[in-house]
């Protein structure tokens, strides 16, 4: 199986699907003999996620790449739309977090900041409005809880128990979503 590596200063050796093939991203101390046992290992799932790049890469050619002017108008959505959602989850949680930022990020859909900060992707307004409160509900849980724990996820399924529902659906649709901006 052909590969590239990139080396940096990280504790675990990560695999990344992209146009290239497979990415792997390791410890500057890694071995090679490490790197193929992980490889190795994760052959099953290497496979299956090639199979969902490819395609989602065509689904993305069907449904048509967004230009540069298809994303500003997406953002200018998220910028009015995902804060308002931020604004009433938020006192449900009761939390309070520091700025919200909208992106077109290539691989996250939300990401919360130790400071308390949230990103979202613009690419969000392309999801059915319960799959942007489940990533908005999944960020603001990330002020009490920065994990992924059993604790973490009793907060999320607490102020929106449909999480699931609507995590499996950006799970399987999103990749499509990513890629018909992964051009601009």
């Amino acid at each position: 199986m052909n590969y590239r590596i990139i080396r940096s200063k990280r504790k675990t050796i990560g695999l990344e699907i992209t146009d290239e093939g497979l990415l792997v991203r390791a410890p500057l101390r890694a071995s090679r003999r490490e790197i193929e046992s992980v490889i190795s290992a994760h052959e099953t799932w290497i496979r299956k996620k090639t199979a969902q790049y490819r395609q989602a890469q065509a689904s993305a050619e069907i449904n048509g790449i967004l230009g540069e002017s298809d994303i500003r108008r997406l953002s200018e959505q998220a910028k009015e739309y995902i804060p308002q959602r931020v604004s009433y989850y938020a006192p449900l949680l009761g939390v309070s977090p520091g700025r919200i930022t909208i992106r077109n990020q290539k691989t996250r859909w939300g990401s919360c900041s130790a400071k308390g900060n949230l990103n979202f992707n613009c690419l969000l307004m392309l999801t059915p409005p319960e799959v942007i409160d489940s990533v908005v509900v999944h960020e603001l849980c990330h002020l009490l809880e920065m994990n992924h724990s059993k604790h973490f996820y009793d907060h999320v399924l607490n102020v929106f128990p449909e999480y699931r529902k609507h995590h499996a659906w950006l799970t399987k649709h999103g990749p499509e979503i990513m890629a018909r901006a992964a051009k601009v």
